[in-house]
């Protein structure tokens, strides 16, 4: 090889091995920089066998470089490469697009319905606007959008229980707003579109005007003049109409190709009053179209999100905004969410019916698709909002595997979970010989925790399906060895003796007989002195015996049943059993399942 081509390998390959130390943040590999120098350089590939001396070499030299060192110089010898790398890092750190246009700041808001508590598809919303505050120092609104109180009524606890699942999500709104505490502003600008001629009132029937609309008819109301239009806007603010009786219209073009747009209703009285009583005394209120739409420019909301089943909804505002002279916000329409693992449907009147008629037990059951369940059962707000970040902001429906949401979560618990037994459905076996407790370790990463001393009272309880034939041998995890041998467990009443019950006895702790022979693991409890546990399930509730430790463990913290899975502690535990518990027993401590 001639220096002049030895000099051309040698700055090639620093390139190379620069990107390649900067990309992973560690030192370049040898075999890393071989494959892109050789594939973007043919000329080199006779030299082949000279070629990995020299770029060993070089990629020697470049791990001798700090950090800021190898950033700097790959700067200055491929500037282009370097910021096309910082731009797949930024996507990385970043999984949602851009927002456009924000230069002026990034206003954004959620505006639920509190109609009921959230499921898991409302979390979408503030996971991604939340997000979007973080990247760009941005504002964030939550908006209660209550101004229909009869079709969707406003629960009252719901408000308060909205705000604590955007808290469990992470996030805390910079302001809170109700539109049923601003029915007066919304009244002031209907009066201004009033004036500039945006507006009338029709008493036309429902049916009536529909069938108008649908031909591109005007109803006969509508070149009605600015001063009755007021008079009878504020008969109908002083609640002198009556339900279905008048209505205000934004006028638009009657003969526009889309029948939605065409003169929509801004206002329309409801006779049954709001559940708030603060708003109680109202009789006139705002479509959600004209509500929203003036809230948006008066909060100064600059992004909006929303389902691209309500695209309609931001034409219809246009024409609000074109006759106030508002510049409309960016709009970004993605599909719903879909969500895989629940049989109930994500509907909040749908969770209603099924808490009301005492199928669920409350927003928080196992099996409802709803914030309040899986916080209680121990998934972190920070897993769902991860899982829903990565869903990005298509315009497809896209849908929500939950085993994502489990394996965000456990990377998040595993850590601070420590392991307990817990046996269902327990078969006792009493046990001959072997010291009198089993000493598992508090956590298997965690050896500064200790271990756990779980007595052996002469009989232990173990899983039906982990009982091994007669003659066969399972070794009881943190305590040894034990062969099934015939006989029953001593101490167990005639009408309590099932096939399955019998004996064990120890035959040794060496770890060999896994290791080498592969004898199972298996997890159990002693028979006498354990914490009864309801373990609640999306499938139902399982009955069984924890190791007695496992009473001391504080509420809210969130375990791992070895073998079985992670689970949050709901209850105290209300004692231990001294004898062979039965089903009927075992709701000394409840425990909300989470996932394994």
């Amino acid at each position: 090889m001639d220096s002049e081509l030895r000099e051309r390998v040698e700055r090639a390959a620093r390139t190379h091995a620069l990107l390649n130390a900067v990309k992973y943040d560690s030192d370049a590999d040898v075999g890393a920089v071989m494959g892109p120098l050789m594939g973007e350089h043919p000329d080199f590939r006779p030299h082949a066998d000279e070629i990995p001396d020299v770029v060993g070499g070089v990629v020697a030299a470049v791990n001798d470089l700090s950090a800021a060192e190898r950033r700097a110089e790959l700067e200055k010898l491929a500037p282009e490469e370097l910021a096309e790398l910082e731009a797949e890092d930024e996507a990385d750190e970043h999984p949602l697009p851009d927002l456009p246009n924000v230069e002026d700041g990034v206003v954004m808001r959620a505006a639920p319905n509190p109609n009921g508590p959230w499921h898991l598809g409302h979390a979408r919303m503030p996971a991604v606007i939340g997000t979007y505050k973080e990247r760009y120092d941005g504002h964030f609104i939550c908006r209660f959008d209550d101004t229909d109180p009869d079709t969707k009524r406003p629960d009252l606890d719901a408000y308060d229980a909205i705000l604590d699942s955007i808290d469990y999500l992470g996030f805390e709104p910079d302001e809170v707003l109700r539109a049923s505490d601003r029915l007066e502003t919304y009244y002031d600008h209907a009066r201004e579109l009033i004036d500039l001629g945006g507006a009338y009132t029709c008493s036309c029937p429902q049916g009536a005007f529909s069938d108008l609309k649908n031909a591109g008819e005007p109803c006969p109301h509508r070149e009605k003049d600015a001063e009755t239009t007021r008079e009878e806007f504020e008969a109908m603010v002083d609640g002198d109409y009556s339900a279905g009786e008048m209505t205000l219209r934004v006028r638009t073009d009657i003969t526009h190709k889309n029948p939605a747009l065409r003169d929509w209703v801004a206002f329309r009285m409801i006779d049954r009053p709001h559940p708030r009583p603060e708003a109680a005394d109202y009789r006139c209120w705002p479509m959600l179209d004209f509500q929203s739409g003036v809230d948006d420019h008066l909060t100064g909301v600059t992004h909006i999100i929303r389902g691209i089943d309500l695209q309609d909804s931001a034409k219809r505002q246009r024409f609000v905004y074109d006759y106030f002279d508002w510049e409309y916000p960016e709009v970004i329409h993605w599909g719903h969410v879909q969500v895989d693992e629940y049989d109930v449907q994500l509907s909040t009147s749908t969770i209603k019916e099924l808490v009301d008629a005492g199928e669920l037990d409350g927003w928080s059951d196992p099996r409802a698709p709803t914030l309040a369940s899986l916080k209680r059962r121990g998934i972190r707000g920070e897993a769902i909002v991860d899982a829903m970040i990565e869903l990005g902001t298509s315009t497809s429906n896209v849908e929500l595997s939950m085993s994502a949401v489990y394996a965000r979560n456990r990377d998040l618990i595993d850590d601070d979970a420590n392991r307990y037994f817990f046996v269902r459905d327990g078969v006792e076996m009493s046990l001959d010989g072997g010291p009198d407790a089993g000493h598992p370790p508090v956590h298997p990463e965690h050896e500064e925790r200790g271990r756990r001393d779980v007595p052996v009272p002469g009989a232990v309880l173990v899983e039906p399906a982990d009982v091994p034939e007669t003659g066969e041998r399972v070794w009881l995890k943190g305590f040894g060895c034990v062969r099934h041998v015939d006989g029953v467990a001593e101490g167990t009443s005639a009408d309590q003796r099932t096939e399955s019950d019998g004996a064990f006895e120890y035959v040794g702790d060496d770890i060999a007989a896994v290791r080498e022979e592969g004898v199972p693991v298996v997890h159990w409890v002693p028979a006498r002195g354990g914490v009864p546990v309801r373990l609640r399930t999306m499938d139902g509730d399982v009955t069984g015996i924890a190791e007695p430790d496992f009473g001391d463990v504080p509420v809210d913290d969130v375990v791992q049943f070895e073998r079985v899975g992670f689970t949050r502690v709901d209850s105290v535990a209300h004692g231990s059993t001294e004898d062979r518990p039965t089903a009927a027993d075992r709701e000394g401590r409840v425990t909300y399942f989470a996932h394994e």
